[in-house]
């Protein structure tokens, strides 16, 4: 698959907790913002397939934290998609401070039906576009 573009991140005292470290859950924030901006280049964004009936949920994840972040640093964050199956979706993530790796995780993405909660395939426009 082809590797995604950088967010970039800024760290904010909100995100840190009282030693001015970035807590370890805002982590995962950050990596949340970076799957909605991948969704955004593809030109679909949260709401329009909450409105079309399609939620995308996190199903499992798996997070190694190598260096903390702090309070002012400007942080990136890729998702790289790695796989598509029917209703699953895999990331490969990292938060990054300049060159030096933060954060890795892998963040399997669910899609499921807005109203029942049930897995449903991908909607086609958006199969499409993986």
């Amino acid at each position: 698959m082809n590797q995604s573009p950088r967010y970039p991140v800024r760290v904010y005292m909100e995100d840190t907790d009282a030693g001015g470290i970035v807590y370890y859950v805002n982590y995962l924030k950050f990596m949340e913002r970076a799957r909605s901006e991948w969704l955004r280049s593809l030109g679909i964004d949260q709401q329009t397939l909450l409105d079309a009936g399609t939620q995308l949920v996190v199903y499992r994840l798996s997070c190694h934290y190598t260096k903390p972040a702090r309070l002012d640093d400007a942080l990136d964050v890729s998702a790289d998609v790695v796989s598509v199956g029917r209703c699953r979706m895999t990331f490969e993530q990292h938060v990054w401070r300049e060159n030096e790796r933060l954060c890795a995780a892998t963040v399997e993405i669910a899609c499921l039906s807005a109203q029942d909660l049930r897995p449903m395939a991908w909607p086609s426009a958006l199969k499409s576009l993986m």
